[in-house]
């Protein structure tokens, strides 16, 4: 079975469908850590609540990036990590992480990319006024959100969609689809990809 680490910053709702996916024996994986750099993330009390170990990089503790980026390797090495899931981790991954799980992060992103990259994707879908937005599971590269896209899903935009009701409907299929997509790519051809 594969070793994943969920990395995380915010309250941890993705972090915390993919556990249940695995409860409810939907996803085969062994959720070995969670790496947060935000010491009061919800996310921290989810793991507790589920006995998985977490790993708070306080990344100003740290002179420079491939500092704590290092730090974070130490710990993926010391708990023997297969695979990096990003959860709402709000931070660009360098080349220390990069270059040792090439091709083995993912993330997920709010947006259908390569439309609205970055922070505030649903803001950035509704002043733009566009019509259907959704959600991007992609692979990780140096870039924000540029890295080639594993599957996407949309969603319609109504006319009096609010911030909540479009974070609600994002939430949904992301909570639904990614759980399912790391369990494709965990599985195909019983190697990760």
């Amino acid at each position: 079975m594969k070793r994943i680490a969920i990395f995380a910053s915010g309250s941890g709702s993705n972090f915390q469908a993919i556990v249940d996916a695995k409860k409810k024996g939907e996803l085969a994986a062994d959720i070995c850590l969670l790496v947060c750099d935000k010491p009061n993330a919800y996310a921290i009390e989810r793991a507790r609540n589920e006995n998985i170990p977490t790993f708070v990089v306080q990344v100003k503790d740290y002179p420079k990036k491939e500092d704590y980026e290092f730090a974070i390797l130490t710990q993926l090495r010391d708990y023997e990590v297969d695979f990096i899931v990003l959860a709402g981790y709000m931070r660009l991954i360098g080349p220390t992480l990069l270059e040792e799980f090439e091709g083995k992060i993912i993330n997920i992103h709010p947006s259908l990319l390569p439309a609205f990259p970055g922070k505030d994707a649903i803001g950035q879908a509704l002043a733009a006024k566009v019509k259907v937005s959704g959600v991007t599971v992609h692979y990780v590269d140096a870039g924000m959100d540029t890295g080639p896209i594993i599957a996407q899903r949309a969603i319609n935009i109504s006319e009096s969609e609010t911030r909540e009701s479009l974070q609600t409907k994002i939430h949904e299929i992301e909570h639904e689809l990614y759980p399912s997509v790391i369990e494709q790519l965990l599985t195909k051809s019983g190697e990760v990809i």
